[in-house]
């Protein structure tokens, strides 16, 4: 396709998603209230109006809304390319994505039928009203969890991921390094060293950055203080490319929560805040099974961190509330999965009687929980806290957990991870797989959950910061190999698995950036 086609399609997808949208019929509102004002003329009618959306903040607000379709779209494609095609490209990834949906949804439906729990129930009226009382009290409530367990946890995912490969690949025929030493063995491109030197020039070892002690040319506090100056008239300008473009070399701990949710476009008006109110009644009307997968979790994980079991509260609510948002079905016209589908009672096998279930279509695994935790230091207003873990979840999250080829994907991070290792540090790598440590399997952990659970909270906000700032989640495969670069000479030691992994057990000391500046800009190349 050529360059002109290709723009118009692209505007043409925009403008059908944003029409018919609330910021749609609030321009339109505004463009007919302002034909009131004195200074809008007949004559240059069509001029008039525009510059008065521009003066208004009106215009900013439509490119704000621009910048995030552009963000969570489809990749072009030909036009007669099948759907699925648009999903995921590779078929023996497709294949593999449903294999493991059926497995989920299986286990799903297997506890369901053993614990006799249906999957969804409308609650008695007095339940309700328990509920509604004590919303912000959910963590004091202790429900006997002890026969659930996680539908799967990040070491089951593992093993499919393990387990791919391209049927139309021999790689016998390939005797390169990672063939032999890897557990990834599917041929998808990544990037090495000097690429991602290119594709991340902000984090050049000579350029101020927030999350580093010792700036190379700079006063720390100089640094901080213009940089903050900055940071503030980004916000006033209210321009996502210009904060996403600023986060870049991270957020000051004062302006990152407006940042964030400027970069995402997440907004906090009257709608979005009733919207959280009717998911919120969703919760309250109808229990559903996977409210206790959710439990659990919190229970699990976040429940015993230090840092986040104050937010206990937080995660029921906004956790809740997710699992009913159908508005994140919508992801899944980029995502390579499939929501999960259900039958109303006695209806099994009768398609018009299929429905999502849960009504998001994303089954909670061990971890889930994770993914909110950390914002729950940034924004203390549950309906703002709900945006922005929504728009975090359908930008990057579900790739953690999606079989896909795109560059941000579990796949590829796993395989961005091992080639860094095994290239820059092959006796490190080598060692380790010989004494039964396989760098990935210890690493795997951290990459599904981002860090998340992991770093101190200070430190996984400065990476989440360039998560943001690069719309892209690569930097999490960059760090887990920096953080063996670090620890190389305590692991070239071990001599089994069980010491390998203690050597890496605490990285809650680790500071994030200079390992991430170092490995990239000192390795030698």
């Amino acid at each position: 396709m050529d360059g002109c086609t290709e723009v118009s399609l692209t505007v043409a997808h925009v403008v059908r998603r944003l029409r018919g949208s609330h910021l749609h019929s609030q321009l339109e509102r505004q463009a007919k209230d302002c034909l009131h004002q004195p200074e809008i003329k007949l004559e240059s009618l069509k001029e008039d109006v525009r510059n008065f959306l521009k003066t208004s903040g009106w215009e900013r607000k439509l490119q704000n809304a621009v910048y995030r379709e552009l963000h969570i779209q489809l990749p072009l494609s030909h036009p007669a390319a099948p759907p699925e095609h648009l999903k995921e490209p590779l078929a023996y990834m497709r294949k593999a994505q449903a294999g493991w949906e059926k497995r989920v949804l299986k286990s799903l439906n297997s506890m369901s039928t053993e614990l006799e729990v249906p999957l969804a129930r409308m609650r008695p009226a007095a339940e309700q009203k328990e509920l509604e009382n004590k919303w912000n009290e959910m963590g004091t409530d202790e429900p006997d969890l002890s026969r659930f367990r996680p539908v799967y946890a990040p070491k089951d995912f593992l093993e499919v991921l393990i387990s791919l490969r391209n049927p139309n690949y021999n790689s016998s025929e390939d005797v390169s390094v990672r063939s032999h030493w890897g557990l990834i063995q599917v041929p998808i491109s990544v990037r090495d060293v000097p690429q991602l030197r290119q594709a991340y020039p902000e984090l050049n070892l000579s350029a101020g950055q927030l999350g580093i002690d010792d700036h190379a040319h700079i006063h720390p506090d100089l640094f901080e203080k213009e940089y903050v100056q900055i940071g503030k008239k980004v916000l006033s300008e209210q321009d996502s490319a210009a904060a996403q473009q600023y986060s870049r070399r991270g957020c000051p701990t004062g302006l990152r929560a407006d940042v964030w949710a400027l970069i995402l476009n997440a907004t906090n008006q009257p709608q979005d805040v009733m919207y959280y109110e009717q998911l919120k009644a969703g919760v309250i009307q109808h229990d559903l099974l996977v409210d206790k997968l959710i439990y659990k979790d919190v229970k699990l994980t976040a429940s015993n961190d230090d840092d986040y079991f104050v937010f206990e509260d937080f995660l029921y609510q906004v956790l809740l509330c997710f699992s009913r948002d159908t508005t994140v079905l919508e992801h899944f016209a980029y995502n390579s999965a499939t929501p999960p589908r259900s039958y109303v009672q006695g209806n099994a096998g009768d398609g018009k009687c299929a429905v999502f279930y849960p009504p998001n279509g994303v089954i909670p695994f061990h971890g889930f929980s994770m993914y909110v935790a950390p914002l729950c230091f940034l924004y203390n207003e549950p309906s703002k806290l709900y945006s922005v873990f929504k728009e975090m979840y359908i930008r990057y999250f579900f790739r953690l957990h999606s079989i896909t080829s795109s560059p941000s994907g579990i796949v590829s991070l796993c395989l961005q991870f091992e080639c860094l290792l095994q290239t820059y540090l092959p006796q490190l790598f080598y060692h380790l797989r010989q004494v039964g440590a396989q760098p990935l399997r210890i690493a795997f952990k951290w990459i599904v959950r981002a860090f998340s659970g992991y770093l101190s909270t200070d430190q996984l906000l400065l990476l989440w910061d360039r998560i943001l700032g690069y719309d892209s989640l690569e930097i999490v495969a960059v760090l887990a190999a920096a953080v063996f670069a670090f620890r190389a000479e305590n692991l070239m030691e071990v001599t089994s698995s069980s010491s390998a992994e203690a050597v890496l057990a605490d990285l809650s000391t680790l500071k994030v950036m200079p390992l991430i500046q170092i490995f990239l800009f000192a390795t030698s190349v």
